[in-house]
């Protein structure tokens, strides 16, 4: 049996310091690798918005607020050029002459799109089906930040002067030669660094 001596015992609990502090750096090295990661891999909203009141709290998918879509209203570089190529049931559609509408996405608007469309990226349901889950979805009046444009004779659409952020492209389709249902459509769009974004749909 070894006897051990005082300088033994020093020597051991630096050893055992160091274990743990060499543990401990890395399980922070982790945590922040971590944080990284769910902020690359999450929904990317748009723009924080300005000048908010936080005596109204924090941003909600429950409750509407203005302000969560300042953003929007920002006249930027970017924008859409959209064409629409769907068809259903070997139907062919078409959106000449449909109205397409732009909406901001906020946490309020994701989930209002995505009890719309049981979807926040990209759907295309019968109207009638849509229009069945509308007292389900959040309500509030956004109508002031939706962005309009319209279908020509090829089915395409554009957006310009859009600032960087998330949006929901929106519009109705009809059947060609009128066999089918009306499909509302919809898909997220990204605008980042200004750029022109092309969008099937």
């Amino acid at each position: 049996m070894r006897i051990r001596r005082r300088g033994d015992l020093a020597d051991g609990a630096v050893g055992a310091y160091s274990v743990l502090m060499d543990k401990f750096t890395r399980l922070l090295t982790v945590a922040a690798l971590l944080a990284l990661s769910a902020c690359a891999g999450g929904p990317s909203l748009g723009p924080q918005p300005v000048n908010v009141n936080l005596a109204d709290g924090p941003p909600s998918a429950e409750v509407f607020r203005a302000q969560d879509f300042a953003w929007s209203t920002a006249i930027g570089k970017g924008g859409i050029e959209g064409h629409v190529g769907f068809s259903f049931d070997g139907v062919r559609y078409t959106c000449k002459g449909a109205g397409v509408i732009l909406t901001p996405e906020t946490l309020w608007s994701r989930k209002r799109i995505s009890v719309l469309y049981n979807s926040p990226i990209a759907s295309a349901l019968p109207v009638e089906e849509v229009r069945a889950r509308t007292p389900n979805a959040p309500s509030g009046d956004y109508s002031a930040f939706i962005r309009r444009s319209t279908c020509d004779s090829a089915d395409r659409f554009t957006f310009s002067t859009l600032p960087n952020g998330a949006w929901f492209a929106i519009l109705v389709a009809k059947p060609i030669g009128g066999k089918g249902p009306d499909m509302a459509i919809m898909k997220r769009v990204e605008i980042r660094g200004g750029r022109i974004v092309l969008v099937e749909l």
